[in-house]
């Protein structure tokens, strides 16, 4: 993907390694400006993205700069605007929401970041563009969550240390978590599910550092994936930062390593929340865009008719709750995540007010029904993580019903409310 539009890069002084670095993959116009004439830079063109080629010395131009920042971004109303801030040491960017990078890290890191972050702003704009355009026909539209995408963000650490502790409570404050004490389980949760970042504390050798490194940028799946390292192993990480555009070595304790490292998980997790809603916009609105579920309306539709297909065909047809003791909202939209990645493309589902969700396994008898029920549940309870962190999961009891010659919709409801087949 090459740099296309317009770029802004801000710097007092000479920042001709940044322009020049950006000419060369494509950008045009690439403005550069100083601290003092940033807010007229932005003022003057619609950048596709803003590099802050220095740390600002100055509070005063710093605030300006926010603030014409924020009035471009009110302007246009469009796709968000990424920014990457170059810093001296470990901190975070001095701008709100920017992504940092070290000042010392070459300028091929500075491009490779821009691409993984405009991905975002492309898909961003295009799940905008869709809504414009059903709203322009009169079309109900869905409407971007206002929410902060870190409420729905996760994030995997790994690691076994003396500091894994103190690094779960710092994450945990922010983000779901997701904990793993080896490289086996690490790996077994980036399989079952999404996640919006890894961090890699410590406790581990640098041949393992190294090995999960090798695995993370060897699949393409993880090439945007916000990824840090706690602590030594430079010359392990270095060889991995263009692989891996959103990998941060951080030297810090927990705290430093957090504040540096949630704006990427951030901006991870909003490009997550594009995806699931232009699927919901692909299915014309019949898919959830929190849970990637069927809606409630088609979910039942779909189950309407296929109580009708069963009984037409004399084939079987299953249904399963799955209900969770002591989860909260964020662990109910995890449940319902993760089960529209297990469940089977034929069959379908939805997720009710109280968390639980309501299962449908078509072409299937009561056995084969109790053996996926077994397995999704056993995945759920292995997997996610309890709110108040004293369990190592969550409780999932499931309910279980088939339907009968004699049934219709509402008693096979009435049936797989009542009967406990496992927990």
């Amino acid at each position: 993907m090459a740099l296309q539009g317009s770029f802004v890069v801000v710097a007092d002084s000479p920042a001709a390694d940044v322009v020049g670095a950006l000419r060369a993959a494509g950008a045009f116009p690439v403005i550069d400006a100083t601290w003092a004439d940033a807010p007229a830079a932005l003022s003057s063109v619609n950048p596709e993205a803003v590099v802050l080629a220095e740390p600002c010395g100055h509070h005063a131009c710093s605030a300006a700069f926010e603030r014409a920042l924020a009035e471009r971004r009110k302007a246009a109303g469009g796709a968000i605007m990424p920014i990457i801030a170059r810093t001296r040491d470990d901190g975070a960017a001095g701008v709100t929401g920017a992504l940092p990078i070290a000042a010392s890290a070459p300028v091929e890191r500075i491009v490779r970041r821009l691409i993984s972050a405009l991905r975002i702003r492309t898909l961003h704009g295009t799940v905008l563009r869709r809504i414009s355009t059903l709203a322009s026909r009169g079309e109900p539209a869905l409407e971007l969550p206002s929410t902060d995408p870190l409420e729905d963000a996760t994030v995997l650490v790994a690691g076994r240390g003396r500091s894994y502790p103190a690094l779960s409570v710092a994450i945990g404050e922010r983000v779901g978590l997701v904990g793993a004490f080896s490289v086996e389980s690490a790996a077994r949760a980036l399989n079952a599910r999404d996640v919006d970042g890894i961090v890699i504390g410590d406790g581990f050798g640098p041949r393992i550092v190294e090995a999960l490194l090798t695995a993370l940028a060897e699949d393409v799946r993880f090439r945007d994936l916000p990824v840090a390292v706690m602590g030594g192993h430079p010359g392990v990480v270095e060889p991995f930062c263009l692989e891996l555009a959103n990998l941060e070595r951080v030297a810090e304790g927990p705290a430093r390593l957090v504040e540096r490292f949630m704006p990427f998980v951030r901006l991870h997790a909003l490009g997550q929340r594009l995806r699931r809603m232009l699927k919901s916009l692909d299915a014309q609105g019949m898919i959830d865009p929190e849970t990637g579920l069927l809606v409630h309306d088609a979910f039942w539709r779909d189950l309407n008719r296929a109580v009708d297909d069963a009984e037409k065909r004399g084939v079987g047809l299953s249904i399963a709750r799955f209900a969770f003791n002591g989860s909260d909202r964020r662990n109910g939209l995890d449940a319902a995540r993760l089960l529209s990645r297990l469940m089977r493309q034929v069959d379908f589902a939805c997720r009710e007010a109280d968390n639980s969700i309501f299962a449908v396994f078509t072409e299937t008898d009561l056995r084969a029904a109790h053996v996926i029920a077994r397995r999704l549940a056993g995945v759920l309870k292995n997997t996610m993580v309890a709110p108040d962190r004293k369990r190592a999961g969550i409780d999932t009891a499931v309910t279980l019903a088939t339907l009968k010659p004699t049934d219709n919709v509402e008693s096979l409801l009435a049936r797989v409310v009542g009967e406990v087949a496992s927990g």
